[in-house]
């Protein structure tokens, strides 16, 4: 598995894909944070806190992290060496993995250099050090915890074709659907009113936890969605088509 992981890394950084995510990423929060007037500046806002960031980071990761993973498994159907890869003495999971871990900590890469937003809004505080340092750092770990997900769906998209636009936009498609879309449907309940499709969600979950409160429930969804798909992506590769 590491060194599946190793090889999609070295592969994503040999070539202008990994800084082009990473320049992607920093550049389209730091437009639409500092640049862009709007309700995600933080300037304009006139408080001391990074909401606007852990709204608006879910909405460009759905569109980065595919960008990520359509080529996982896709390119390797293109090219004809899944069937060469699966023969090597590495288990289906082993190979899904390794690949599921290089795309997540290529993501995970493109968050640190965001810290310097905890720091620059730590300066501006008024007084300086203003800032609720427990809804920030559960809402880093949420962060994590949704791009394990949509890696996990990325990763099992890129399984199903090997067109990597295909790939790509099916991955944001469900990613939307997980993330959003039972929102969008959140009046109609389930079973009573003690239970909403809200609660099915990737939103309602990260968004408790940018409340700071790490709720186990919350970590077993996000756990559960990216299992779901590793799962799915095993089936994929295991009955190639």
């Amino acid at each position: 598995m590491l060194a599946i992981l190793r090889k999609e890394i070295s592969t994503f950084f040999a070539s202008p894909i990994g800084y082009l995510v990473v320049a992607v990423f920093l550049l389209l929060n730091g437009l639409f944070l500092w640049i862009f007037t709007g309700e995600f500046n933080i300037l304009d806002n006139g408080y001391a806190d990074l909401s606007s960031f852990f709204l608006l980071a879910p909405w460009i990761l759905i569109f980065l992290v595919p960008a990520v993973t359509m080529r996982s498994f896709s390119d390797e159907k293109k090219q004809g060496t899944l069937e060469l890869l699966v023969t090597k003495p590495l288990s289906h999971f082993q190979i899904i993995l390794g690949k599921y871990f290089g795309a997540f900590l290529l993501i995970t890469i493109a968050l640190i250099p965001t810290l310097l937003y905890v720091f620059t809004i730590y300066k501006l505080g008024n007084p300086k050090g203003n800032l609720d340092m427990g809804s920030t750092l559960g809402s880093y770990f949420g962060l994590l915890f949704l791009v394990a997900a949509y890696t996990a769906i990325g990763i099992f998209a890129s399984s199903t074709t090997d067109n990597q636009i295909v790939a790509f936009i099916m991955a944001i498609f469900i990613s939307f659907i997980f993330y959003f879309g039972f929102d969008g449907i959140a009046s109609y309940n389930l079973f009573g009113s003690g239970f909403s499709l809200e609660n099915l969600g990737m939103s309602s979950h990260y968004k408790s936890m940018s409340r700071g409160v790490i709720d186990t429930r919350d970590l077993l969804y996000f756990i559960s969605i990216a299992t779901l798909f590793i799962l799915l992506t095993k089936l994929n590769i295991k009955q190639p088509r």
